[in-house]
């Protein structure tokens, strides 16, 4: 039997070989945002047909159209992919049953309750399994805890007839985007791969070898899975030390930014990490507590994790406090003040809002009953969000001296590249910076 076995694995190594090398293997990719359209494209402009499946029926027509929905990827690789015959998006789940391998990149929030949502992966689940056919392989990349590809996708397959390891492959691969990072893109950032069966993880490893130029191999889903959390919580948690150190600093009068490029001449044993408003994205801010949720269940408590969390939770209330003190040194209260938030972008240069601090802020002025307005050359508009249901719709002010000198006070909440600060400085009458992009010194500038 186990020789019988054996042989049954090279053969569909064989095939899926074979497939890779001739390009016939159809690619599906479900959610076409931020992680799935960069996999897609990139499959596509090596010869690959990709067919894209996201319920958002604008952007699958936006897409279909050659045009991109995100800032940062170009035009011109949508077109060309589409022009090309190798890039379809389609918000019909029927389509999967065209693929040979489908990447789930859908999103995974947390509750009200900081508890992990996985509606999105168990619908894309739900329609993989109803659609999918024989022998596909199936990879899981959206971020979640250990456990999640064997205890929650498997299942929802096995239901629909499709067993991993025998008629469909299962296994996990954690998105590691970086939107709009200029030193690495999705090509030459290392792709960690875990299967849920040895098989599973072999063609998830071979088929990322296309189109990434290092695949790490490690023995499990839930290894692979783990990866991804532990990376994150690295981040979270240094932030979270640079953040409270930037308030111990503050009260004793030493700049933390200085004291951080002090701290990284050091060619070792240090990494430089820096504070700002808050923690913003769709990662650091939520993934922490799919590993401290689950932890739970072994009675464990992740007190690490946990006070990270609130110390940068803490953080949009510091700054409001530096902006409170402030504007008290010119003789103004922050009540009925107009507030110019600069940068509603969770990190410079890209138009992507999600669990940015500059809401949380926005937030706690409104409350204070300042008069708030934003400026972000990357978010025309703000929509709303259904997490600061009090925040209304609005649109980006242009950044010009008249605007400038309208407010009570600039906060600068995103440090975008494209801002002229030095005309922001001599325009404004008073601004306080949470990224250090303005130098000490100004009389009207204030850190935070």
């Amino acid at each position: 039997m186990p020789a019988k076995k054996s042989s049954s694995s090279a053969s569909v190594l064989s095939t899926w070989q074979e497939k890779i090398s001739n390009q016939s293997l159809t690619v599906g990719i479900m959610g076409l945002g931020y992680v799935g359209l960069p996999l897609g494209l990139l499959f596509a402009e090596k010869g690959f047909k990709v067919i894209g499946v996201d319920p958002d029926e604008r952007r699958t027509k936006v897409l279909n159209q050659g045009k991109s929905p995100i800032r940062h990827i170009k035009n011109e690789r949508v077109s060309a992919a589409v022009k090309n015959g190798k890039f379809i998006a389609t918000a019909d789940p029927k389509d999967l049953s065209k693929v040979d391998a489908v990447l789930i990149c859908v999103p995974t929030p947390l509750t009200k309750q900081r508890e992990p949502d996985l509606s999105y992966v168990e619908s894309s689940a739900e329609w993989v399994a109803a659609n999918a056919r024989p022998g596909c392989l199936v990879v899981l990349e959206s971020t979640t805890y250990p456990g999640t590809t064997r205890d929650i996708v498997a299942p929802i397959l096995k239901k629909a007839g499709l067993v991993p390891g025998k008629s469909v492959y299962l296994a996990y691969s954690p998105e590691r985007e970086d939107p709009n990072n200029a030193k690495f893109s999705t090509a030459s950032i290392p792709k960690v791969v875990g299967g849920t069966d040895a098989t599973s993880g072999k063609l998830a490893a071979m088929l990322y070898e296309v189109i990434i130029s290092k695949v790490i191999p490690v023995t499990s889903a839930e290894v692979a899975e783990a990866a991804k959390l532990l990376e994150n919580i690295f981040r979270s948690v240094n932030i979270a030390l640079v953040n409270e150190l930037k308030v111990v600093f503050d009260r004793m009068g030493i700049d933390i930014w200085e004291v951080v490029n002090a701290a990284k001449t050091k060619p070792f044993g240090f990494m430089p990490f820096y504070p700002g408003p808050g923690l913003g994205g769709h990662c650091i801010p939520i993934d922490p507590f799919y590993l401290t949720w689950k932890a739970r269940e072994f009675d464990i408590a992740t007190k690490f994790i946990e006070l990270a969390g609130e110390v940068n939770t803490n953080m949009p209330y510091f700054v409001v406090q530096k902006l409170q003190d402030a504007l008290g040194s010119k003789g103004k209260s922050l009540r009925g003040s107009k507030i110019l938030l600069l940068g509603l972008a969770y990190k410079k240069d890209v138009d992507d809002f999600r669990e940015s601090p500059t809401l949380k802020l926005m937030e706690i002025l409104e409350r204070h009953q300042a008069k708030v307005t934003f400026n972000d050359s990357y978010i025309p508009q703000f929509p709303g969000d259904h997490h600061f249901p009090h925040l209304k719709p609005r649109k980006s002010v242009p950044l010009t001296e008249k605007t400038v000198k309208a407010a009570d006070a600039v906060l600068i909440c995103t440090d975008h590249t494209n801002v002229d600060y030095t005309a922001l400085a001599k325009w404004a009458s008073l601004i306080v910076d949470t990224r250090n992009v303005l130098p000490k010194g100004g009389k009207n500038v204030f850190k935070a």
